[in-house]
């Protein structure tokens, strides 16, 4: 019996640093953003931005590739800097937001692919529909302690492309000098910021 209690108790000391350095980060909305650029009338890209994202991520510093990240970012929130292509991106023809306002991504694996690069491979929702994608990430960064709340931050890089009409964005107009107006692909990048989900998060006094 005393044997078997030795190894309980063995067993439990070797999980105990596991356990301890998995911790749970919320996105912090405030110092965070998600933004896209694509191909306008064959000439240039026209970038955008989504001022609302949200999430969690479950991270795993013993073992990196155990972690996970749930996101959603508010598509009503689409910012080009004209309104009135702002206006057209919610409409039907492209994000359908009073349907489908929300985009999601969602996990399903994590892979370290060299000193603080990852991929990250999961299912991203877009106006109702779900295809999987891979994000290239860069982080975390190691952490710091926010002087305005005393809280602990970290960040993190992440990049993707992906086709537009996988997810029935399928509206565009030809050229009359050839092409179409919209290109098909689309580059995605984000930056997170994350706070400890423990630990205090952002405020409003907290503008820097």
């Amino acid at each position: 019996m005393k044997t078997l209690l030795k190894s309980v108790l063995a067993a439990a000391t070797l999980a105990a640093p596991s356990i301890a350095l998995a911790s749970t980060w919320e996105i912090d909305p405030s110092h965070s953003s998600a933004s896209f650029s694509v191909r306008h009338m064959m000439v240039t890209n026209v970038k955008g931005s989504f001022s609302k994202v949200a999430g969690t991520i479950n991270l795993d510093d013993k073992d990196i590739t155990r972690s996970s990240v749930t996101a959603t970012i508010d598509a009503s929130t689409v910012d080009t800097g004209e309104p009135k292509r702002d206006a057209h991106l919610r409409s039907p023809d492209f994000f359908e937001v009073e349907k489908n306002g929300t985009i999601t991504f969602k996990s399903k694996k994590v892979e370290k692919v060299g000193e603080g690069k990852l991929k990250v491979t999961g299912d991203l929702t877009l106006r109702g529909v779900t295809k999987q994608v891979t994000l290239d990430v860069e982080g975390p960064s190691p952490e710091a302690k926010n002087p305005f709340t005393g809280g602990i931050n970290r960040g993190f890089s992440a990049t993707t492309k992906i086709n537009r009409k996988d997810y029935g964005l399928n509206w565009n107009k030809a050229i009359e000098t050839g092409g179409v107006l919209v290109g098909d692909e689309v580059a995605i990048t984000l930056e997170l910021e994350v706070f400890k989900k423990d630990a205090a998060p952002a405020t409003a006094k907290d503008t820097k």
